[in-house]
């Protein structure tokens, strides 16, 4: 399975932007996977940022972007996307995009096993 993200760019504090993910499988496979956001900040680990589960049953964020970031997935298009609103200085980071097939959610956290390269979103405050 190969991801690929797009969408990343440079913003001001409170502006928009939409990533994409594009996974390269049919929209059956495709239907059959979680999908998720994390993100990696410079000098930070990564972090999980939200997910979508498969036919899309819940949407599940971190406490930080609840509210200004919403994760959706068009199963025809087999792409994933993170809208994020009312961007904030913080939120600069390499966005990640990963799928699981099945449910990637466990009792210790998320776990993902097909990763995209990632997309750099940076907001000038």
């Amino acid at each position: 399975v190969q991801l690929q993200a797009s969408g990343g760019g440079l913003v001001q504090a409170g502006g928009s932007l939409r990533l994409s993910c594009v996974a390269s499988v049919s929209e059956v496979t495709f239907s059959r996977f979680d999908l998720g956001w994390f993100r990696q900040a410079v000098g930070k680990e990564r972090e999980f940022v939200a997910a979508i589960s498969l036919r899309g049953g819940g949407a599940y964020y971190t406490d930080s972007v609840k509210g200004r970031f919403t994760i959706s997935r068009d199963n025809a298009k087999t792409t994933v996307f993170l809208q994020m609103n009312s961007l904030k200085a913080e939120d600069t980071a390499v966005y990640y995009c990963a799928a699981e097939r099945g449910y990637s959610r466990r009792s210790t956290g998320w776990a993902f096993s097909y990763w995209g390269r990632g997309t750099q979103v940076t907001v000038s405050s």
